[in-house]
C-alpha cells in the first residue's frame, strides 16, 4: 500500500525492513532468458538462451568469455552484464600481468560482488539490473556461482536464472546426483534438457536460439555456437516419450488385470 513511499532510492528502507529497488532489480534478473549452469568432478557448464528483439536483427550474446578457464552467462539487463563482464576480463588480465597466472575463481566472484555491491548503498545510484552464473575451473576444481543484484553470490552444484528456470531447477534437483560422474557429453545434455524445460510449448531449442560454454580439467574455455551446438542438440531429442509410455501402458495393464479380477470374482459369487 505504502511501497511507493518507500522505492524512490536505494539508500531508503521500507518499515519492514526491505530495499525495494533491489527487489525491483532482482525482478529485472526474473524476466530475462534464461540460463543454466552445472558441473560434473571435470567440467563446468553454462547454456544459454538467447533473445532477439525482432525477426530483423540478430540474436543478444548471452554467455561471455571472461578468460581461458572462466565464463559467465546473463540473465537481465545485457548492458550491465557487459558492464560486469568486463570488469571480470580485466580483472583476469591483471592477475596474469603481475601474477603470471590464472585468478583464482573465487576470488573473481567475490570482487565482482563487491563492485555489485556499491550501488546498493549510495544514493543517486541503481543496482545493477542482471543477475550472472559463473562457471570455470582452477586448481580446486569445477565452479558454479551465482551473483545476484543484491551483491549476494553463492557457490552452487548447478543453478538455474532468469524466465520459467523454476522448471529448470526442477530438473536439476531430480538429476543432481548423476552429474557428479557425467562425461563431456552427458554433462552437456544435462544442461540443454534442463534449459529445454524453460521454454514454452510451441517453441523448440535450435542451433539459434542456444549456446554452450565448456570449461575443464585440461581444456580451456570453449563456446559452442550455431552448428557447433547441433550434435548436442541431437543427443537430447533421442529421448523420446518412451518412457512416459511406459507407466501409461502399466497403468492400462493394471486396470485390465483388476477388471478381470472383478470378472471372476463376480463369477464365483
Amino acid at each position: 500500500m505504502y511501497r511507493n513511499q518507500y522505492d524512490h532510492d536505494v539508500s531508503i528502507w521500507s518499515p519492514q525492513g526491505r530495499i525495494f529497488q533491489i527487489e525491483y532489480a532482482m525482478e529485472a534478473v526474473k524476466q530475462g532468458s534464461a540460463t543454466v549452469g552445472l558441473k560434473s568432478k571435470d567440467y563446468a557448464v553454462l547454456v544459454a538462451l538467447k533473445r532477439s528483439s525482432s525477426e530483423l536483427s540478430s540474436y543478444q550474446k548471452k554467455i561471455i568469455s571472461v578468460d581461458e578457464h572462466v565464463a559467465a552467462s546473463i540473465a537481465g539487463l545485457t548492458s550491465d552484464g557487459r558492464l560486469l563482464s568486463n570488469f571480470m576480463q580485466d580483472e583476469c588480465l591483471n592477475s596474469r600481468y603481475v601474477y603470471e597466472e590464472a585468478l583464482p575463481v573465487s576470488r573473481l566472484v567475490t570482487a565482482t560482488a563487491e563492485k555489485m555491491q556499491k550501488p546498493t548503498k549510495v544514493y543517486g545510484r541503481r543496482p545493477f539490473g542482471v543477475g550472472i552464473l559463473v562457471a570455470g575451473y582452477d586448481s580446486q576444481g569445477s565452479h558454479i556461482y551465482q551473483l545476484c543484484p543484491s551483491a549476494n553470490y553463492f557457490d552452487c552444484k548447478s543453478m538455474a536464472i532468469g524466465a520459467r528456470s523454476q522448471s529448470a531447477r526442477t530438473y536439476l534437483e531430480r538429476n543432481l546426483d548423476k552429474f557428479g560422474e557425467s562425461s563431456y557429453e552427458e554433462i552437456i545434455s544435462h544442461g540443454l534438457r534442463a534449459l529445454r524445460e524453460c521454454l514454452p510449448n510451441e517453441q523448440e531449442l535450435t542451433t539459434k536460439n542456444c549456446t554452450i560454454a565448456v570449461v575443464g580439467k585440461d581444456k580451456k574455455l570453449t563456446l559452442l555456437d550455431n552448428d557447433d551446438v547441433a550434435p548436442f542438440l541431437t543427443l537430447i531429442e533421442e529421448t523420446t516419450e518412451t518412457p512416459a509410455a511406459e507407466p501409461a501402458a502399466a497403468a492400462a495393464g493394471e486396470s485390465m488385470e483388476q477388471e478381470t479380477t472383478s470378472q471372476e470374482e463376480a463369477m464365483d459369487m
